[in-house]
């Protein structure tokens, strides 16, 4: 629970009464600005895209966009009004995490839920050079959902998971991603697609038979950043909220 800080402010004795009074006023409690260890903290406040930042620039672009408590990618907003996009990244780093979102992709749309993304472009060129990344895809229309471990709910081509868990294109999915201790579990709609070990022989074999395989810090460092993919295409996020375990 957050510390919570009482002040109690006393009141000059009234000396028109025969006998003296005190008056006590006490202040609401006040919140600690920092969030205890395994607190809920929202990522994203649903009016603003404010702790989030186009990777490799210092500020987010204005084709993500906020309304009605969600944050978007406007695809024609970047072709028509040449609006800036790209994948985002979040200001806070998170190592031992439980992550929860929902999201919901256009027709033939392709998107991404990254993490322990390094936030150092001096070094890295995108974030997906660092972070793995939950695949968000509409599996109904994309090409890429007829390669395993390319469709949603997959650990992007590192492990494929049930293709029945997402939901069809335009709805709502509910997604977890859980990492602690050397185990990481990825949930779509309350079924685990993933689940394995990191940090082990077992994941860096992973790592060497995928195409990450020439990205010499991908999957390597396991504190970082949450991070959201603009493949090109319209895809919405909401209720973006994490905790440290």
């Amino acid at each position: 629970m957050a510390n919570l800080l009482w002040i109690t402010a006393i009141a000059v004795a009234l000396v028109s009464a025969p006998a003296q009074k005190q008056n006590l006023l006490l202040v609401a409690p006040i919140a600690s600005p920092n969030p205890a260890k395994g607190q809920w903290i929202k990522l994203f406040d649903g009016k603003t895209t404010n702790g989030w930042k186009t990777y490799a620039k210092d500020s987010i672009g204005g084709a993500w966009k906020v309304q009605d408590g969600v944050l978007y990618l406007d695809s024609k907003a970047k072709k028509e009004q040449k609006l800036g996009g790209g994948d985002i990244i979040h200001e806070k780093s998170f190592g031992n995490f439980h992550l929860k979102l929902e999201w919901k992709i256009s027709q033939n749309g392709n998107s991404g839920i990254i993490f322990w993304a390094q936030n150092d472009p001096a070094k890295y060129k995108a974030v997906w050079h660092t972070g793995p990344e939950m695949q968000v895809l509409d599996n109904g229309g994309h090409p890429d959902a007829k390669i395993r471990k390319h469709r949603a709910g997959d650990l992007y081509d590192l492990i494929e998971g049930p293709d029945t868990a997402v939901k069809p294109v335009g709805e709502w999915n509910k997604t977890e991603i859980i990492a602690k201790d050397g185990t990481l579990e990825l949930k779509l709609n309350g079924v685990t697609t993933v689940k394995t070990s990191y940090g082990d022989e077992i994941w860096f074999s992973l790592i060497g038979n995928s195409k990450f395989k020439t990205m010499p810090a991908f999957g390597r460092t396991f504190n970082g950043h949450i991070a959201l993919q603009d493949h090109g295409d319209d895809v919405w996020y909401r209720n973006i909220q994490i905790r440290e375990l």
